[in-house]
């Protein structure tokens, strides 16, 4: 769960965390397409590193990153390592961050050696050949420290690409009082259950919705197509895929088409002003959230304290169990850095070591992705007077266990988010729905995929 003051940086897929990476979009001038697979080059020597020489070294790196409580992890760090010194430079959270990233990219001057870097965007600085292989750098055990779906948010054709630092399994929050004086049972266990009782709580409460989902927030929509096991996209450049019509996207859409439709629903932008007040005034009595979403949330909905709950996502079948993923960020390492062994040990070592991981999960609320924390019981049980005393960490963990394994991301996904939000967005607000943009928005990709040079899978 993210600390409120980042909620621009945790808005993993929403407006401001899409990001303007224009090294993304000149992929033919920067030698994309590479001779490693998926990947546009496999970031170097597969060789181990002695990484106890290398770190005997002195060295100072300088690392771009927006997270509170990063400054206090230098310290930790540098303690460890009174050999390397760490500027630690914020140029800003989302948009801001990546053009940076773009422009020191492009006149190679100024260059950090570690940047924060979220999972949707790795393939496109992997197929400009701009970040480092870890795996030289690590213990060969490195990725089983984390859930498989996580290990291949990193983890591409054999190179590991970024040490991760949170992540975003789905669930819904809600608010239990209102939901209990519409006569709706929680927690509600399936799609269909969800329907009809969306349509039922707006008809007792005019004024109010079950849930908000705009239909241009693509961020959201691809963790809904997520869990119900759509594979849009392929990363690999050589063979690249955008199936934005695909049967179990079409299934979502048409499901929440249905309820626009039956104006059970609203699709108010999010992250707006009014959005905010429409927690705060109960207009919204639900949110299908992030696991940054509960912390986030409570910091604007002060008046109903204690009448949040958590639950998993409902299932597309009764039984089932699965989520999808909104967000997630990593430490990534830039292929040009003079010091790799003593920038991958940052990375490494702030979002792996318990003193570091547990401050940022503790006092900084981000929902961790290693394993040990993941089965915390003091974290786990950890008791939220919000949501009613309710273990909610345990509700997003639960999610983070059971996240489908089989989700790529596109190496373009800048164009496809920007337009996702676009094209939808427009659709469903003038009332023609989310499936109706499908086809615009399939067209829109692939054809800026072949303008950028890649091969497009079929084609």
């Amino acid at each position: 769960m993210s600390n409120p003051s980042r909620r621009d940086g945790f808005r993993r897929g929403a407006r401001l965390v899409i990001f303007c990476l224009a090294v993304g979009m000149v992929v033919v001038a920067c030698g994309g397409g590479g001779n490693n697979g998926g990947g546009g080059g496999g970031g170097g020597s597969t060789k181990k590193v002695d990484m106890a020489a290398e770190l005997k070294k002195p060295a100072t790196i300088t690392v771009w990153a927006w997270t509170p409580g990063t400054d206090e992890a230098v310290k930790m760090f540098e303690k460890a390592h009174p050999n390397i010194k760490v500027k630690l430079q914020n140029v800003g959270q989302g948009p801001p961050h990546y053009r940076k990233v773009r422009t020191v990219l492009k006149s190679g001057k100024g260059l950090p050696d570690v940047i924060h870097m979220e999972f949707q965007f790795i393939p496109s600085l992997v197929l400009t050949k701009s970040l480092l292989d870890l795996k030289p750098y690590l213990p060969d055990n490195f990725l089983s420290n984390y859930p498989e779906w996580i290990q291949k948010q990193i983890n591409l054709n054999g190179a590991i690409y970024g040490v991760p630092w949170d992540t975003g399994p789905m669930g819904l929050i809600y608010r239990k009082d209102l939901l209990d004086k519409a006569g709706i049972k929680t927690p509600i266990k399936t799609w269909d259950e969800f329907a009809q009782d969306a349509i039922k709580y707006h008809q007792a409460n005019p004024k109010s919705y079950l849930v908000n989902l705009p239909g241009g927030q693509t961020g959201q929509w691809l963790a809904l197509f997520w869990q119900n096991g759509a594979r849009p996209f392929t990363t690999d450049p050589n063979k690249f895929k955008a199936d934005l019509t695909d049967p179990k996207i079409k299934q979502v859409t048409e499901y929440w088409d249905k309820l626009y439709k039956a104006g059970a629903i609203s699709h108010d932008t999010d992250f707006t002003d009014a959005w905010y007040q429409g927690f705060a005034k109960g207009k919204y009595a639900g949110w299908l959230s992030a696991a940054w979403g509960p912390i986030f949330l409570q910091d604007y909905t002060k008046s109903s304290k204690g009448q949040w709950r958590a639950q998993a996502l409902p299932q597309w079948q009764d039984g089932q169990n699965v989520s999808g993923n909104w967000g997630g960020s990593t430490l990534a390492v830039l292929k040009q850095s003079k010091h790799p062994a003593a920038a991958t040990e940052f990375a490494r070592w702030i979002l792996t070591e318990r003193e570091p991981v547990q401050m940022f999960s503790f006092e900084r609320f981000l929902f961790p992705p290693q394993n040990f924390m993941l089965h915390d019981n003091r974290w786990l049980t950890q008791k939220y007077p919000f949501y009613g005393g309710q273990e909610v960490n345990k509700v997003y963990a639960d999610a983070a266990n059971v996240v489908d394994k089989n989700w790529q991301w596109d190496p373009i996904h800048e164009y496809v988010a920007t337009q996702g939000d676009d094209i939808k967005g427009k659709s469903v607000d003038q009332g023609k729905g989310a499936t109706a943009a499908l086809q615009p928005w399939q067209d829109a990709v692939i054809n800026y995929a072949k303008q950028q040079g890649l091969t497009v899978a079929g084609q």
